[in-house]
C-alpha cells in the first residue's frame, strides 16, 4: 500500500492530475485519495506508510480486572503446589468469582504474559489410545513413588508412598507412606481401601514384583496381592513393559502430589509428619480441587 500511496500523492500533488483521472488510472476510490491527501497534509511522508487495521476499541476484549485475576490465580495456585492450568483457572473463575471465560482465552492470556513455559515437541496426543473406566470401582490403578524426609542424618529418611486411585473418577482411595513398599503392604493397603470403598472389578498396575510375579523366571507363584485378587474374583491387569502411559492416571496423580509436597513451608521430617501431610493432600484432592 505504501508504494501506491506514494504514486497517488505524487500524481495529485506534484503532477497536478485531476483526482478523477488518478482514481481511474490506479484503480482506487476517490474517497480514499481524498483521505490520503488529508493525511499527507497533516503527517507529511508518514502518510505513505500502511496503517494498522486493528480497531481502536475492542468491546469483546477480556476486561483488565479479569486478566489480573487469571494471573493472580495462576500465581497463587502454583505457589500452593496445585495444578494451575487453564481448565483449573476457569473453574475457579466460574465457581468463586462468577466469571465465564473460555479455556482458549485463559490459555492465550497466560501465553501473552509469559506464564506458559514452552516445552519440546512431544508425541502427538492423537497417537495415544485413551481409555477410562465407565463406572467407579470398575478399575483401580496403583503405583508407588519415592520421597525423602528432611532433617538429620537418618539413613531411613528415604521412604515410599503407595497410591490406589479409581480409574473412572480419579478419586484417591488410599495414599500411605512406608519405609519400604513390600508385597505384604501392597495387599494390606488394597484390602483396607476395599473395606472402605468396596471391591473393584479389576486392578491395573505395572509389573513391579510387589504387584505381580508373572514376568519372573519361576512360574506358578503369586504375590500377596495376586492371592487376594484371586480370592475375591477380581481381574488383575498389568501394563506392558516399558509402557508407563498405560498407568498414566496414577502417575499423573503422583506428579501432582509431589508438586504439592514441595510447596509446603514445613517439609516433613518423620514418616508420621509425612502421613499427616498426605492425608491433608487427599482431602484437598478429593474434596476441594476442580
Amino acid at each position: 500500500m505504501s508504494s501506491k500511496a506514494r504514486l497517488v500523492i505524487t500524481a495529485v500533488v506534484i503532477e497536478k492530475r485531476p483526482v478523477a483521472q488518478v482514481s481511474r488510472d490506479y484503480g482506487v476510490s476517490r474517497s480514499w485519495i481524498y483521505e490520503l491527501l488529508a493525511r499527507y497534509r497533516t503527517e507529511g511522508p508518514a502518510a505513505y506508510e500502511a496503517r494498522s487495521r486493528r480497531p481502536r476499541t475492542s468491546p469483546r476484549a477480556t476486561p483488565p480486572m479479569t486478566v489480573e485475576l487469571i494471573l493472580e490465580l495462576r500465581k497463587r495456585l502454583g505457589e500452593q503446589g496445585l495444578d494451575a492450568g487453564p481448565d483449573t483457572i476457569i473453574w475457579h473463575l466460574a465457581h468463586h468469582h462468577g466469571l465465564a471465560v473460555s479455556r482458549a482465552t485463559a490459555h492465550r492470556i497466560l501465553v501473552r504474559h509469559s506464564q506458559v513455559v514452552p516445552t519440546p515437541a512431544k508425541r502427538p496426543k492423537s497417537s495415544y489410545l485413551r481409555f477410562e473406566a465407565t463406572w467407579p470401582n470398575e478399575c483401580w490403578q496403583s503405583d508407588f513413588t519415592h520421597h525423602r524426609l528432611t532433617g538429620g542424618r537418618d539413613p531411613d529418611r528415604h521412604v515410599e508412598i503407595i497410591t490406589w486411585l479409581d480409574d473412572h473418577s480419579r478419586y484417591a482411595l488410599s495414599v500411605t507412606a512406608h519405609r519400604r513398599i513390600t508385597a505384604a503392604i501392597v495387599a494390606a493397603t488394597f484390602t483396607d481401601a476395599a473395606t472402605r470403598h468396596g471391591s473393584p472389578a479389576s486392578t491395573l498396575t505395572d509389573n513391579g514384583m510387589v504387584y505381580t510375579v508373572r514376568l519372573a523366571s519361576r512360574r506358578g507363584g503369586r504375590t500377596a496381592l495376586e492371592h487376594e485378587l484371586h480370592r475375591r474374583g477380581i481381574t488383575q491387569k498389568n501394563s506392558r513393559p516399558s509402557h508407563p502411559t498405560t498407568c498414566g492416571k496414577v502417575e499423573r496423580f503422583q506428579q501432582t502430589l509431589k508438586n504439592w509436597l514441595r510447596a509446603q513451608p514445613h517439609p516433613p521430617a518423620t514418616i508420621t509428619e509425612l502421613q499427616a501431610q498426605l492425608d491433608r493432600f487427599v482431602g484437598i484432592y478429593n474434596q476441594q480441587r476442580p
